[in-house]
């Protein structure tokens, strides 16, 4: 085997479903509370003015 192929051979074994759907769930919260948060700063802005 030349070394390419033997780099290609050892691979980390993908990530089961479990594991990526926690991965998407944990950014998609995070997505969405910096959301809220730029909505609550934009809605505090708006009554100070």
């Amino acid at each position: 085997m030349t070394d390419r192929q033997e780099k290609n051979s050892v691979r980390k074994p993908a990530p089961s479903r479990d594991d990526r759907l926690k991965a998407a769930l944990k950014a998609n919260m995070a997505k969405r509370k910096a959301q809220k948060r730029a909505r609550s700063n934009a809605g505090d802005n708006k009554e100070k003015e």
